[in-house]
């Protein structure tokens, strides 16, 4: 406890830092989307070959397996979710990859 008076002051700093990292860990994600070529038939919020980043975060968020199962989706592809057109399967995107984009997917409701 005697450590946390001699912090105080660094807090707002160390808040402010915190801030700033977060639009650039959602920068990053979007770039691991369009390296993945995500963007190919996704966007963020309107409907192109695949749904919109945002229905689909919008339809999945409530889960509590949510990422999880987009994560499995990213990989293994899925058919019959959002209509006639199926998603191809991604197994060369890393099990570790599928979960970052399936959170930064979650994050764009």
């Amino acid at each position: 406890m005697r450590l946390l008076p001699p912090l105080l002051p660094a807090l707002p700093l160390l808040a402010g830092a915190l801030i700033t990292l977060a639009p650039l860990a959602a920068q990053a994600d979007e770039k691991l989307a369009q390296s993945k070529a995500c963007m190919a038939c996704h966007t963020i919020d309107k409907k192109r070959v695949g749904p919109a980043f945002k229905d689909i975060a919008t339809r999945y968020g409530a889960q509590a397996d949510a990422s999880a199962k987009l994560a499995a989706k990213i990989r293994q592809g899925s058919r019959g979710t959002w209509g006639a057109v199926p998603m191809p399967a991604n197994p060369g995107v890393s099990e570790a990859d599928a979960k970052k984009l399936a959170d930064w997917v979650l994050q764009q409701k």
